[in-house]
């Protein structure tokens, strides 16, 4: 969700401005996949490498967190929208923490779009604890490095109970990942727009599933081998 500096920056104002006013591109953006019966949205919200920001910027993402959570559970709630989490979110201020947790526990019974926030969330670190995470079990006894394959390490991710994500949309221009699910989108379509993620809105969601839809998914087959 690129671009609400530059917006900001555009009209004058402070970056804050702009990540306060991308809360309107969320919630339609949301709204928009529960309708159109989209089963999972994740939305990377705040990168490990966010935190060298300046402090005055990364301390109003922290409010701006804590206060959109309070004002949008009813968001969730009206559009059957379970929220949950990946990153580590226990290295959050504590209030973000307590935050997250009360949406999260509010929402578990809503069975329509899962919204997953990416919140400290770093693709490599996932990798690196995945990593770290088996070469334990393994000098307990508990694994063979023989046994390991693609799906043992899939469910040492925080993705777990997740499908990969089949569509990557990045606002603003940047074409390039920046460290976000790095394992899980192997075969995702990447789509790229210059829309600022402030003014994202139903429309631009709509065009980015228009182009996914005439894309060919062959997970390295040939096209003749899918029909």
């Amino acid at each position: 969700m690129d671009g609400n500096g530059r917006w900001a920056k555009k009209k004058g104002a402070a970056r804050i401005f702009g990540h306060r006013n991308a809360i309107k591109a969320v919630r339609e953006t949301a709204e928009s996949c529960a309708e159109l019966g989209v089963k999972y949205l994740t939305l990377y919200a705040f990168s490990t490498e966010n935190w060298g920001r300046p402090k005055a910027e990364v301390d109003g993402l922290m409010e701006l967190l804590i206060d959109s959570l309070r004002k949008e559970l009813s968001t969730l709630m009206k559009n059957n929208i379970r929220l949950e989490t990946i990153g580590e979110i226990n290295e959050l201020p504590k209030r973000c923490v307590n935050a997250l947790a009360g949406d999260v526990i509010a929402s578990k019974e809503n069975d329509g779009l899962t919204l997953i926030l990416a919140l400290n969330y770093s693709g490599r670190a996932e990798i690196t604890k995945a990593v770290t995470d088996l070469a334990h079990k393994i000098e307990l006894g508990d694994l063979r490095s023989s046994q390991i394959n693609e799906e043992i390490i899939a469910n040492q991710l925080s993705t777990r109970n997740y499908p990969d994500p089949e569509l990557l949309i990045r606002t603003s221009g940047e074409l390039r990942l920046s460290n976000f699910l790095l394992w899980q989108m192997a075969y995702t379509e990447l789509y790229f727009t210059e829309v600022l993620w402030p003014d994202f809105r139903k429309e631009h969601l709509l065009e980015a599933l228009k182009e996914y839809n005439k894309r060919e998914r062959r997970f390295g087959k040939t096209s003749e081998q899918l029909t």
